[in-house]
């Protein structure tokens, strides 16, 4: 029907950040924006904006599958944009790396949309809609203590171009966004981070700059 609202739901809307962007300029091409934020995050950025708003977290199962059931009877059935935005960054020398805590990492910026897409997809069939996955130049050109970071990018890079091949007969776009340096809040949870003491890398810092 022609005269029916258009939705766009975007993970990830904490203040500061590329979704609480999103989701303004979406209201002002008349769209209907639907944000997510963590349980612990404040809403009054949204509140103050009268942007719709429900709790998620990605890397659970249980809450994806809640939002699902919100945003379904918020809009009818129907989803026209789904932008996979929420994202966490762990800085840290590739031989010092912590391994559980890359996984965790993984399971926001990789598994969080492959959880995303899993229960979406069908609201976004029925609207012929676009999956947006918002990607980094990261995953395309490496940078130092990032490589953790990277690899995350790389494969949800990887992930959507196979994702697009795949939902093109579903008549469903997929778009992946390689953003550049963006002054957001992702960082904010990833300050006051030292390296491991006897290090390598700071011997080798320290023969270079001699």
């Amino acid at each position: 029907m022609a005269d029916r609202k258009r939705f766009a739901l975007v993970t990830g809307c904490g203040q500061g950040g590329i979704g609480e962007a999103l989701v303004r300029e979406y209201a002002k091409q008349n769209f209907h924006p639907i944000a997510t934020l963590l349980p612990s995050q404040p809403s009054g950025h949204l509140d103050k904006a009268g942007i719709i708003y429900f709790r998620l977290d990605v890397t659970d199962e249980k809450s994806v599958v809640e939002l699902k059931r919100n945003v379904k009877i918020l809009t009818g059935g129907f989803l026209e944009i789904l932008v996979n935005n929420a994202g966490i960054a762990y800085t840290m020398t590739a031989i010092d790396t912590d391994v559980s805590a890359v996984q965790a990492m993984f399971d926001v910026n990789v598994f969080g949309p492959m959880r995303m897409v899993h229960h979406f997809h069908d609201m976004l069939i029925r609207s012929s809609g676009t999956i947006v996955n918002i990607g980094s130049v990261g995953g395309i050109v490496p940078y130092v203590y990032g490589s953790s970071y990277n690899a995350s990018k790389a494969a949800l890079h990887h992930w959507s171009n196979t994702l697009r091949v795949e939902m093109a007969p579903l008549d469903v776009k997929v778009l992946t966004v390689i953003s550049g340096e963006i002054g957001t809040n992702i960082l904010s949870n990833d300050v006051d981070r030292a390296l491991p003491e006897g290090s390598y890398q700071v011997l080798a810092w320290i023969s270079t700059s001699r």
